[in-house]
Parts: structure tokens; sequence; C-alpha cells
């Protein structure tokens, strides 16, 4: 295990610069997530922590050590890569010891590395099959395998499970939270979908254009998040957003709603989650709903329409049963539950 920090690390392809002065300490032993839109930096910042990108500059450490440039194999880290990377012609076995066997390990050491992971990973009886005859399940478990047996002090991910149906990956997620618990590993995982995020993170950092908007743990980026991009990134269904304007401790939206609050005058942006939504006659803050979807996942279910004012909306209804498109419906929403952001798109509340 290690303690990775990061300070005033930055990243440039000639004038094109993907990531600037970014600052970032991660705990011995943590689990944290880097996450993001496609292009904002996540990828390549693991990278330059695998030393697989050069830094442009700053400096890193890994475990108190700089390894501004220090050889990827030097560094301590192994990382498994979104498209598994398995040697076709070898077995399981064979893949997993690659690493081992290059290093010349004694053969009963390595077999003994072997068998431990195959145990962790519950993938014993595949060790004598090859990369073709595994599903793509097992093939990460392999390719977790072979990061597993090099004992490193830092793992690496880079959207691991992107490959995967959508079945497997839920399995695959526990399972690698799961892999933490038991091996207490400092884990750094990079990915664009923010249910894995908030599922295996113990910090998430969510990143934009090379920066961070903010890191912490799921719970803080959920109930407070910094600014609409995170507002909106965190939580799915996605963060609604309507616009509004207070005065006199009234916000009033756009459909003439009114809700007091306190917070300054002036114009501002409502931010409602669709889980956060009640039954009308639950709450005193109230909002029309004209549906024009219903989105019915069993057990909720989700209403897409618009509000008077002409505002996109999602609701989840989790008790309002019969609801179909074309509907008018009138739902509520604690005060506590209501986030609210300058026009620019910081929190003020």
């Amino acid at each position: 295990m290690a303690r990775v920090q990061l300070r005033d690390i930055g990243k440039s392809y000639g004038e094109v610069s993907v990531i600037e002065g970014l600052n970032l300490d991660i705990e011995d032993g943590a689990f944290t997530v880097f996450v993001g839109p496609s292009g904002c930096g996540k990828s390549t910042l693991l990278r330059m922590i695998a030393g697989l990108e050069a830094i442009s500059s700053g400096d890193m450490e890994i475990d108190g050590r700089r390894v501004n440039d220090a050889d990827p194999i030097e560094r301590g880290v192994a990382m498994v890569f979104q498209n598994y990377a398995l040697y076709p012609h070898m077995t399981v076995e064979q893949n997993i010891s690659f690493s081992l066997r290059m290093a010349r390990l004694p053969k009963a050491e390595i077999g003994r590395r072997v068998a431990a992971a195959a145990t962790t990973l519950q993938i014993g009886p595949l060790l004598k099959r090859r990369p073709s005859q595994l599903s793509g399940g097992q093939r990460q478990r392999v390719a977790i395998g072979r990061a597993i047996v090099r004992d490193p002090e830092v793992f690496l991910f880079d959207e691991p499970l992107s490959n995967l149906d959508a079945e497997l990956r839920v399995t695959m997620r526990v399972e690698i939270a799961k892999l933490h618990r038991q091996i207490r590993s400092t884990m750094i995982y990079v990915t664009h979908d923010q249910t894995e995020a908030m599922t295996l993170a113990d910090k998430i950092v969510v990143l934009r254009e090379g920066k961070v908007e903010q890191m912490g743990s799921p719970e803080q980026l959920y109930e407070n998040p910094a600014n609409m991009f995170v507002a909106g990134f965190i939580g799915s269904p996605r963060m609604n957003f309507v616009p509004g304007r207070i005065a006199g401790g009234t916000l009033r939206l756009a459909g003439g709603e009114t809700w007091p609050v306190g917070a300054p005058e002036g114009e501002v942006m409502v931010g409602l989650r669709p889980e956060h939504f009640v039954p009308a006659d639950a709450s005193p803050t109230r909002i029309m709903l004209n549906v024009d979807v219903v989105e019915n996942l069993g057990g909720t279910r989700y209403l897409y329409g618009t509000t008077a004012g002409g505002e996109n909306l999602v609701v989840e209804a989790r008790e309002q049963t019969g609801v179909k498109p074309g509907d008018r419906l009138e739902v509520g929403l604690p005060l506590k539950r209501v986030h609210l952001f300058t026009p620019g798109g910081k929190r003020l509340a």
C-alpha cells in the first residue's frame, strides 16, 4: 500500500494543455475514483501516475518517493486496462504469471502467488484455459489477477468494465469492491460512469477540462455539490435545473410557483433531484408536471415532462400509480432538498 501525492501536476502536448496545476493527495489504502466526461483528462492523469505519460510540470510522489522520471516498473504500480490485454496464445495461468516469469522469480514463489490470486478471484478452475475460452467477466478477472500477483503498492484501473454488458458490470463492481476490502491496497479507478464511482469510491475526484471541480466522499458530492457541473454529474438520473428568481425571501419559478427560501436576492438556478420528489400532499412546496413519458422500471417509475414554465423535469414516482402520458400531476419537494446555484453555476445553498 502507498500514498500518492500530486503537486501542481501539468500535462501539455505542445501548446495544448490538458491538465493544469492539479493537486491531489490519495491516502494509503484508499479507493479513489477519477470521474468526468470524455476528454476531461482522467485517463491521461492515470497514465501519468503509471509512468506511461511524461509529466510536463509539477511533482509526483508514491510512498514518499519522487517518481517523475521513474520507469513504470520502478513505481510499484500495476494497471488493469479497458481491453484486458491478455496474450491469446497463453493459458490463464501463463497470463497471470507472465510478469513474474520475466522477473525470474522462483517457480515455487510464482506458483504460490498465482494460486493465491486465483483463489481471491475465484478463477482456479480456469487456469488451464485460454482467453478465447473465457467470458468477458472472466477475462477481466484474469487481467486483475495479473496485477495482483505483482503485489503492487498501487492498483490502477482504466475503465475496466466498459466492455462488459450491463449485468456483468454490476457483478464486477461488487467483486472489485470486495477485492479492495480484502487486500486493502491503494486503488485508483477511472470511469465516466458516475454509478461506478458512487458504488466503489472512498473519495471521488470530479474532473473537467483537466481541472478538479470537486473531490470528496460520494455522500459529500451528492449532498453538497460545489457547482452545477458536479450536481448534474453525480446522481442518476441527473439533477433537474430550472430557472427562478429570489425576492423578499421568496423563490418564484418560471411557472409561477413560489417557495420560501433564505438566500440572497437575484436570478438563480434551482436544482431538484428526481428521487427527492414526494406526493403533493406530503409537502407545502409543490410544482405541476405535464407528463410526456412514463418509464416503468418495476420497483419505481420515472416521469418525464414539463413544468408550467416549460422547463423539462424528471420525477421519480414510487407511490404515484396509474400515471400515464398526457396527465397533469402535482408533486412536492421538501425545501431542505432544494439546491440553489448562481446563473454561472456556483452553489448558493
